[in-house]
């Protein structure tokens, strides 16, 4: 928008698109001219994004948080297919760290990798791991994989009841 200073009265001012509701929020709009500045993708000159900055088929497009789930997903899957029907039900969850990890720090306690919540009263049992915990463990990212597979092992195992090295015979093999 240009300034006109020779047009006596004239003040540039934004105004809103024809979508505006009462409460001045804009509705859904066609990708039309009548779009104000805000809703345009591209700048005014025509530059700009013009879509997705990495492709969903690339490595970088998923975070570090969305691949340590599919670490997880993987290992309980694993596990499913391995021990069936005993692990109907069982929820496998990502948190970042443990709760009142404060505390256990200030006692000199290590920090859990994760935990196993037993079921009870219409709840599923649980499985948690702490994604921040688990990576400052490893050094790589097949370090990591393994060490994210050990601790899903670990407490399928307490929930079980069984030996980790009977639950999954791959446990603990980087180690040996």
């Amino acid at each position: 928008m240009q300034s006109q200073p020779h047009v006596p009265g004239f003040t540039p001012r934004w105004t809103e698109a024809e979508g505006t509701d009462a409460s001045g929020d804009q509705a859904e709009q066609s990708a039309g001219p009548g779009r104000s500045f805000r809703r345009r993708r591209r700048n005014r000159h025509g530059r700009g994004l013009r879509g997705e900055l990495m492709l969903p088929n690339l490595p970088g497009f998923r975070s570090r948080s969305e691949r340590f789930d599919d670490m997880v997903l993987d290992s309980a899957e694993r596990l499913q297919d391995m021990w069936g029907k005993q692990l109907d039900g069982v929820l496998f969850a990502v948190d970042e760290i443990p709760p009142d990890l404060e505390v256990l720090v200030a006692k000199g306690g290590p920090a859990p990798m994760g935990s196993y919540t037993p079921g009870g009263r219409g709840q599923a049992p649980m499985i948690t791991v702490y994604r921040r915990v688990v990576e400052q463990g490893s050094t790589n990212r097949e370090e990591l994989q393994d060490l994210v597979h050990d601790v899903v092992v670990e407490y399928t195992a307490e929930m079980l009841g069984v030996p980790p090295e009977t639950l999954d015979p791959v446990y603990r093999r980087r180690y040996q």
